[in-house]
């Protein structure tokens, strides 16, 4: 138990010294995408190390985003016996007519762990049916267990299909997280 205290303090410690609003990227940057012949995928972690190198827009609506599913993801991390999951957006979007998706196929394999979704916050009406027309989205948070780093690389995994862009993206989020810090720094003092 005190390990895991510790990694938490760590964890938003580091969190802490990530200013906000000095971010440039933008969100397709570092969206990880694939797609089967019925569905493209899309996902986006939602971990504020991550987020706060978007730019300030997209930080805010991310963070907006958030704030207003607390209750809804708060229930869902309760029931599931979580006490920080690890969140992130998916969108499926149809390519073909009457698209059918299985949300709870989407997995993440990091540090060696493969992590399942244990609950899901619907964004979308559609989300409830697990069936698209062609060109319409359905978006949820998925809630994943604590472990995940998203400073590492992961895989993406659904139906059988793995997808490890994020590993690709580990090093524009380093040298953003570079520049970050060089903006925060240069502003003058208040």
């Amino acid at each position: 138990m005190a390990a895991l205290a510790v990694s938490v303090a760590c964890r938003l410690a580091a969190q802490d010294s990530l200013p906000i609003g000095f971010g440039t990227l933008r969100r397709d940057d570092i969206t990880v995408r694939f797609a089967t012949g019925q569905v493209e995928i899309q996902t986006l972690p939602l971990d504020e190390d991550v987020i706060r190198l978007l730019a300030p827009d997209t930080y805010r609506a991310l963070t907006g985003l958030l704030q207003s599913r607390r209750a809804g993801i708060d229930s869902a991390a309760a029931r599931a016996g979580l006490t920080r999951p690890t969140l992130v957006l998916v969108t499926f979007y149809g390519v073909a007519p009457q698209a059918r998706f299985v949300p709870e196929d989407l997995d993440i394999t990091n540090r060696g762990r493969l992590y399942r979704p244990v609950a899901i916050v619907p964004l979308s009406p559609a989300w409830a049916t697990l069936q698209l027309a062609a060109r319409q989205q359905a978006a949820a948070i998925y809630l994943y267990d604590e472990g995940i780093s998203w400073r590492e690389s992961a895989t993406l995994s659904y139906q059988g299909l793995d997808n490890d862009a994020w590993s690709r993206s580990l090093t524009l989020l380093e040298r953003e997280r570079a520049r970050v810090m060089a903006r925060a720094a240069a502003q003058p003092s208040p």
